[in-house]
């Protein structure tokens, strides 16, 4: 198994940011076209992401620094719903928050289009986190 990490600065407080990751709003303003979650250990997380359903449960929240949740596509026999799991870790800085996103118990054919991904919902994270409006999301998953 392998794991993807990725940081990202914010112009805004971790409490500020920590509700674009546990409110289901909050979490479509940068990521997904639908959301149905639970920020509570144990509590489902359910995000659509460009057509494909993410599922998993939310693994621990510690308001404002941490939330780690299981993550994986239904019906995939690559990466089965809850199958991995992604971390976010916010430490406030001077300008704002700095977020670590660690995400692991990846299979390798899956770390290349994960990067992608997070390489086009982080920059997002950190314009709605900021205040600003992400527009409309147009990604797509990298061919297998």
């Amino acid at each position: 198994m392998a794991e993807f990490r990725d940081s990202i600065d914010i112009a805004a407080a971790p409490e500020t940011v920590f509700e674009y990751l546990t409110t289901n709003d909050g979490l479509t303003a940068w990521m997904g076209r639908h959301a149905d979650i639970d920020p509570t250990p144990g509590g489902r997380f359910a995000v659509d992401i460009a057509g494909h359903p993410v599922r998993g449960d939310f693994l621990h929240v510690e308001r404002p620094n941490r939330v780690v949740v299981s993550w994986g596509f239904v019906g995939s026999d690559d990466l089965p719903a809850g199958a991995s799991t992604v971390e976010f870790r916010l430490t406030r800085t001077a300008a704002g928050t700095r977020v670590d996103l660690r995400h692991s118990d990846l299979p390798d054919t899956e770390v290349r289009g994960h990067a992608d991904g997070w390489a086009n919902f982080l920059p997002r994270l950190a314009t709605v986190g900021a205040g600003g409006d992400a527009g409309p999301d147009h990604w797509q998953p990298l061919p297998t």
